[in-house]
């Protein structure tokens, strides 16, 4: 396995500050690293990208969120020069964009409703699809639960003015980072912090806290079992699964992620990452 990472801005051969633990986790175990300029990749200049890549085979990238475009024009590039990616860019769409994943997860996950687009008419559109009571706003890939209030949570869809301030505020802090259209998402009450899964060929590998919590770690009791049969028949290759548990007890999916741009929470040894991304496929 080549293991790929995003560089550091200003020390384009060395590997980001952020991703620099598991590099340096990855090179103990022998696996070669590689380094890509993550900002090249955003401006569409993918061949300077990766233009210090010299090794072929199989790779895992873990680095910075791409969009599912600059990703596929990633992973183009890459197999130019003999790379190929374990995760191809079907399979990062599939993972990175709800609606990629949501229809297979639907019975395991706050039920959605997502636009095509940003205006008002797509919006109200969607709201009534999923009816009154409360939601949670976001795009295609995030949302915005650090402004809470203002650009996440809509308390009541049946009041439709209130509602588009919400995604209204959203859209103006996503701007030219948005990605797809708004999804509405049912309001569920959870117990508990997020639990991070990790996935290697639709077998959960390793368990911890979210990166947003990284020293609240999971109960004694939680089991994976429950979602693991749906996650695995999504046949993605490495990804990421946040759970919650619902004020009846029930784990619920919160977010599917690809995992190799998922956060890893500073409780977790990079080693330990390193070693089941070695066992994949």
């Amino acid at each position: 396995m080549l293991l790929i990472v995003a560089s550091d801005p200003l020390r384009p051969r060395h590997p980001d500050a952020h991703f620099a633990p598991e590099a340096r986790a990855a090179r103990e175990a022998g696996v070669e690293v590689a380094v890509v300029d993550h900002d090249a990749l955003t401006r569409g200049d993918v061949s300077r990208a990766v233009s210090r890549m010299t090794t072929e085979g199989v790779a895992v990238y873990r680095g910075w969120m791409l969009r599912s475009e600059q990703y596929a024009a990633f992973a183009d590039a890459l197999a130019r020069r003999g790379v190929s990616l374990r995760t191809s860019g079907e399979q990062y769409r599939r993972a990175h964009e709800l609606p990629g994943w949501y229809p297979d997860l639907a019975e395991l996950t706050p039920r959605s409703a997502w636009t095509v687009g940003t205006e008002r008419a797509e919006f109200d559109r969607a709201r009534r699809a999923l009816g009154g009571g409360a939601a949670v706003l976001r795009d295609f890939t995030k949302s915005m639960k650090h402004h809470w209030h203002e650009a996440a949570f809509i308390p009541d869809l049946d009041d439709g003015d209130a509602a588009w301030r919400v995604a209204s505020r959203f859209l103006d802090l996503r701007g030219d980072d948005l990605v797809g259209g708004l999804v509405l998402r049912r309001f569920e009450r959870f117990t508990t912090a997020e639990v991070r899964t990790w996935w290697v060929d639709g077998v959960c590998v390793l368990v911890g806290a979210h990166p947003d919590s990284p020293h609240d770690t999971p109960p004694e009791a939680f089991d994976a079992g429950p979602v693991s049969g749906a996650v695995a028949a999504l046949g993605l290759p490495f990804v990421t699964v946040d759970l919650a548990l619902r004020a009846d007890g029930v784990w619920r999916i919160v977010e599917l992620g690809d995992g190799q741009v998922s956060d890893r929470p500073s409780t977790i040894d990079p080693a330990a990452l390193v070693d089941v991304l070695r066992r994949g496929s």
